[in-house]
């Protein structure tokens, strides 16, 4: 699957074979359309055999609830789910990664999480929450929420007509700022943001600095203690795993200062007709039963992207950006427009662009009859759409998966789209 190439017995490359891997994925065999060409893992991946067998293995032969039984297969369930926690926390570079790692229902639920769980016990009407007009929504509705019940100050950083954050007055941005909240990769203009010096200008003033890697942590290898900062949301689906499952990575010393965000069963040590004392971290944020079945399937999922490198994935990645974005410009010049960098460097595999006099819902629909999968729409993205001045965008993104033959596909595919709308 990832091959090293080997000079003078030094390795200088991991080289990806696409085709190898596709065999891992049932739905690029059994999917009762020819072709299929998916390009659209930035909104959810594909999982391969290992991820689905392993959730089926826990249904088969060890479900059980965990932490509440003293039985052998009550306790080997509990230690699976554990394992994917240390698991995930040792994919992310956690400094304590049995501890710091709080299971969720996806990355949205870990941000409303960190904004009701820390936001609210810690911030008030005369405090300032920094964000970029880049976010998902899942950074944005959380902290409005919270602002109209609080009444605190929201600011955005904005963006350059290359898709890049604009940094020129940030010191000024950043006065009277408690938490900034950035994503590590935009889920419409591929960015990669420079978050490790956002991290530390920002705690020079002494803000708190969560971070978005949904659509970053699948593609590129993450050290959330090299990058500086203090919390970070990622979810499953995007990394080959089962939806249903996220986490909300945080430092010990914030995950201990948090309010629970849910009450219930498992979150308490003790519960009295006068009130209740919280589990230890990271239980006290997880109430009532987990997605345990999710939770093994990440870890799978983890094993896998392990076993391919993510520095593999990446070097794969940037290949096929670098030929789609080329070959787009040599096929429809200027009638396509892509939005984000142009230096396939500064971006992931996600291309957004707008294919002139042509809504994107009609090209994505134009390109499904010619079996080639990509999103349309606002991406959860509006104050993004807003300044680009469109109302959404056609999207394509690559994964490991994905080969040169698939670019082509789409190319040839928006050929015909322009063609069918002469």
């Amino acid at each position: 699957m990832a091959n090293e190439l080997v000079t003078n017995s030094t390795v200088v490359q991991r080289v990806l074979d696409a085709e190898a891997i596709k065999r891992d994925f049932p739905i690029f065999r059994d999917v009762k359309q020819d072709p299929f060409v998916y390009l659209d893992s930035a909104a959810s991946s594909q999982r391969p055999y290992s991820v689905i067998q392993s959730m089926d293995n826990y249904y088969s032969e060890t479900h059980a609830n965990v932490h509440r039984g003293v039985y052998r297969i009550a306790e080997q369930a509990t230690n699976l789910y554990e394992e994917a926690r240390a698991h995930l926390g040792r994919f992310l570079g956690a400094p304590n990664p049995e501890l710091e790692v709080v299971f969720t229902k996806n990355a949205t639920e870990a941000f409303n999480l960190f904004v009701h769980g820390y936001g609210r016990k810690f911030l008030s009407s005369k405090d300032v929450v920094l964000l970029t007009k880049m976010e998902h929504h899942a950074n944005i509705v959380p902290w409005m929420i919270l602002k109209e019940q609080i009444g605190f100050d929201l600011r955005f950083l904005d963006f350059d007509d290359d898709g890049q954050l604009i940094l020129d007055n940030i010191e000024e941005q950043l006065k009277g700022v408690k938490i900034l909240g950035v994503t590590m990769a935009s889920n419409v203009l591929g960015t990669i943001n420079p978050v490790h010096e956002l991290a530390q200008l920002a705690h020079e003033v002494g803000a708190v600095v969560i971070a978005d890697g949904a659509q970053y942590s699948p593609h590129i290898t993450t050290n959330v203690e090299e990058l500086g900062i203090d919390a970070y949301c990622v979810t499953g689906h995007k990394m080959l795993g089962p939806t249903g499952i996220g986490a909300l990575w945080a430092k010990k010393s914030i995950l201990e200062d948090m309010h629970p965000f849910l009450g219930g069963g498992e979150m308490i040590r003790n519960v009295t007709t006068d009130g209740f004392t919280t589990n230890d971290i990271p239980h006290k944020f997880e109430a009532g039963t987990p997605p345990i079945a999710e939770a093994i399937g990440l870890e799978a999922a983890l094993t896998y992207l392990e076993s391919i490198s993510l520095d593999a994935i990446r070097t794969h990645e940037l290949s096929l950006t670098a030929y789609a974005l080329d070959l787009l410009e040599e096929r429809f010049e200027s009638r396509l427009k892509v939005f984000g960098p142009r230096d396939p460097n500064q971006r992931t595999g996600v291309i957004s662009f707008e294919l002139e006099g042509i809504h994107p819902h009609d090209v994505s629909q134009i390109l499904d009859q010619e079996g080639v999968c990509v999103r349309a729409g606002h991406h959860c993205a509006k104050p993004l759409m807003t300044s680009l001045n469109v109302p959404a965008t056609a999207r394509a993104s690559f994964y490991l998966y994905n080969t040169e033959q698939d670019v082509e596909a789409l190319a040839n595919a928006l050929q015909h789209t322009e063609e069918f709308f002469k």
